[in-house]
């Protein structure tokens, strides 16, 4: 099984204690989000967690204690860090902050289980095709020396998205901008590839989509799974089936963008009633709670190989 700590909320840079304490217990609860009064129950086992995928835009809180998890399980990090501003991202770290942190986290983890993720690309009046292209050349210098690989995708229009000053972007300015990031990568011997997306950019030299593929983790851990789908959670998408943790509208990053909170002022008022001993992530069980143990299996190939 693929645990997703960070698909639902910004995990690691705001509940870092919480997370540290449900694998020191060896289990944790969560809430399902299409039925409120199930909750899931995980048992934080390495015999049945393959890998422990984080994904974050602030590694900080969690670095000093960060050896608890990837010292007992197969961990592999994705790092968003983009081209915006506070008027974009209110309470994300500076691209400074952000890329002294990812050589923190390169130097304890080992940059093959590191990917970059630039994404989502927008554009509006402030943020232009040459401002991405000039902000990304500059952070890939520095950058590419700590990771693996780096995987962007363009904005998604969700119904909920709020965004009055975003520009539609066609094909041909896709295009323009998978073309210059494609040169950018290749000068700093970056690795490069969408993420969620049906378009091909090969002949710029991007490669095809997937973040959590059973390639990736095999790659980057050594790993060897047996075959499983890799289904994706939308078009365009290859990989593998996870399982996720914590809860949606939780995340007070503020990103504008954000898929995962439908509403941010309520993110605030549900992140209160946060308690990091509870084994969920917001607020305690209720009397009508059904507590369902989640099926957990195995994806290794745990066979000796002969030769």
């Amino acid at each position: 099984m693929i645990l997703n700590t960070g698909g639902r909320t910004d995990t690691v840079n705001y509940f870092s204690q919480w997370l540290l304490n449900r694998f020191a217990a060896g289990y944790v609860y969560s809430r399902n989000p299409f039925y409120h009064d199930v909750v899931n129950s995980i048992d934080l086992n390495p015999d049945t967690i393959d890998v422990v995928e984080f994904c974050s835009k602030n590694y900080r809180p969690i670095l000093p204690r960060l050896h608890e998890i990837t010292g007992r399980f197969n961990c592999h990090f994705h790092y968003t860090i983009t081209a915006y501003g506070k008027d974009i991202e209110p309470n994300v770290p500076s691209i400074y902050e952000s890329i002294a942190t990812l050589h923190d986290l390169s130097a304890q983890v080992g940059k093959e289980k590191i990917i970059w993720r630039y994404d989502p690309v927008l554009l509006t009046s402030t943020y232009t095709i040459e401002r991405h292209l000039a902000t990304f050349d500059y952070m890939a210098q520095r950058i590419a020396p700590c990771v693996d690989r780096c995987l962007f995708s363009f904005v998604v229009r969700y119904k909920k998205l709020h965004m009055p000053e975003l520009l539609p972007i066609s094909a041909e300015q896709k295009a323009l901008i998978a073309k210059g990031l494609g040169e950018i990568a290749a000068k700093h011997h970056l690795y490069i590839q969408t993420c969620g997306t049906s378009e091909n950019y090969e002949q710029y030299g991007i490669h095809n989509s997937g973040c959590m593929t059973r390639a990736i983790y095999e790659h980057a851990l050594g790993l060897h799974f047996k075959k499983v789908a890799e289904k994706g959670n939308r078009p365009g998408c290859r990989c593998m089936e996870s399982r996720g943790l914590g809860d949606y509208n939780t995340c007070i990053n503020g990103c504008r963008y954000c898929y995962a909170n439908y509403d941010h002022e309520k993110a605030k008022e549900n992140y209160r009633l946060h308690d990091p001993e509870s084994p969920l992530m917001i607020g305690n069980l209720q009397p009508t709670d059904k507590i369902v143990p989640l099926h957990q299996e195995s994806f290794l190939d745990k066979e000796p190989t002969l030769f």
